[in-house]
């Protein structure tokens, strides 16, 4: 004969934390505001600035390659496309600058693309924050860098004899003609850095695109010293419309025409590649 057991199920018992007990693991007072668009942006851009002061080597590429970059095609072919280096300097330096800041702006895509193989960007979307606000100040902050390599290319052109006739005032509207079309430039790298799979697909793209836009440019020589089939991709070559623009300002002239074209196509950046960059990111 064998024993029968019986279990009866009991209702299991539901605690209720009084208001006291509720008060001693909640923040006391009123909820904080929800922080702005424009506040978390520039939150998120000293995030980036720290990474520089944590991780200093980050600014190799906007320190030494820029004195590399000057001195080598200063003393390379200033002798052969000009009487003297010095002379080459004059036309050569705007270039070069623009050159070595456009460059730099790829590091945008391959920093974003780090941060979401490593998972940071997906805890940054969990946050109660305007969310695009991560990408908006990660460029923030490169602006910075592209301030920074401006300068340093202009320290070194004006100890090797560079003097531009703008003045003061010329050079500080050449710099922020090119950093106004480098912000908006990034937007293309920031939206391969988010549908590419790591970080050397992104440096080989950017290198793609790169290196044909500076190198077939009015950055080293005058277009019409070129073919004719050259000069019409020279022509409407954003990079030709930038360096034009910027070396005017520098001279102490003005430029409309390339000024405006300038100005289009930072607009057409931000909006094709920036609507992309957002659709993307918040989709991923």
């Amino acid at each position: 004969m064998s024993d029968t057991a019986t279990t009866t199920g009991r209702a299991p018992s539901v605690y209720v934390p009084s208001a006291e007990a509720l008060a001693t693991v909640l923040a006391p007072g009123e909820r904080p505001p929800r922080p702005s668009a424009l506040s978390a942006s520039l939150t998120f851009g000293w995030r980036a600035l720290l990474k520089i002061k944590h991780v200093p080597e980050q600014l190799f590429d906007v320190t030494a390659f820029p004195i590399i970059m000057v001195l080598m095609f200063t003393y390379l072919f200033g002798g052969a496309l000009a009487d003297s280096p010095r002379d080459y300097l004059q036309f050569f330096l705007p270039g070069i600058m623009v050159t070595s800041v456009v460059m730099i702006t790829m590091y945008t895509g391959v920093g974003l693309n780090t941060d979401i193989e490593k998972g940071v960007f997906d805890r940054f979307r969990t946050l109660p924050v305007w969310r695009p606000s991560a990408l908006v100040g990660m460029i923030f902050g490169d602006l910075l860098r592209y301030v920074l390599a401006a300068v340093v290319i202009l320290g070194v052109g004006l100890v090797l004899g560079f003097r531009p006739d703008g003045g003061l005032i010329g050079v500080a509207a050449g710099i922020g003609l090119l950093v106004v079309f480098s912000f908006a430039f990034s937007w293309v790298w920031t939206f391969f850095g988010l549908i590419l799979r790591s970080e050397k697909s992104v440096m080989g793209v950017s290198m793609m695109v790169l290196f044909p836009l500076t190198f077939l440019s009015n950055v080293f020589v005058e277009p019409s010293t070129m073919p004719g089939w050259l000069q019409a991709f020279v022509k409407v070559n954003p990079i030709t419309h930038l360096v034009a623009a910027v070396r005017s300002a520098m001279a102490g002239s003005t430029d409309p025409s390339n000024t405006m074209w300038l100005l289009l196509w930072s607009a057409g950046f931000v909006v094709v590649f920036g609507t992309l960059t957002m659709y993307r990111y918040n989709r991923r």
